[in-house]
């Protein structure tokens, strides 16, 4: 894992604002920094604005502005992002096709936990 993981987030993409509000409070829980981002469009501008700080995205594919395949699409162009994990949530199973991991919504808070777990490492301990 990273040695600087501590300072980095998981940026949850997600139209739906209650998936988000409890995807994140149950990541903080476990001791994740967590961000969240209603569309691939804003996920694009918050990873641009602060390069190297997400570990991890958790990607809705179906969302209105830019979908979650348009949003991975323009992330493998961008060399700066295209090196970091996504999972794709998705009741879809067309969710395979996007080339990442994924997390079949819905899901249990413990399935998506362990996911981000295998993938990330455990949480960092507080000041660490």
């Amino acid at each position: 894992m990273d040695p600087n993981s501590r300072d980095k987030k998981i940026l949850i993409v997600d139209d739906d604002p209650d998936f988000s509000d409890i995807a994140a409070s149950v990541l903080q829980e476990e001791g994740f920094e967590t961000a969240v981002a209603a569309n691939g469009r804003e996920a694009l501008e918050q990873l641009r604005r602060e390069p190297g700080r997400t570990r991890l995205v958790l990607l809705d594919l179906m969302m209105p502005v830019m979908n979650g395949w348009e949003f991975r699409a323009e992330q493998l162009r961008d060399s700066q992002l295209a090196s970091i994990p996504v999972v794709a949530c998705s009741a879809s199973r067309r969710a395979a096709e996007i080339g990442t991991e994924w997390l079949r919504k819905p899901t249990s808070l413990e399935e998506m936990v362990a996911m981000v777990r295998r993938i990330c490492g455990p949480a960092p301990a507080p000041n660490a």
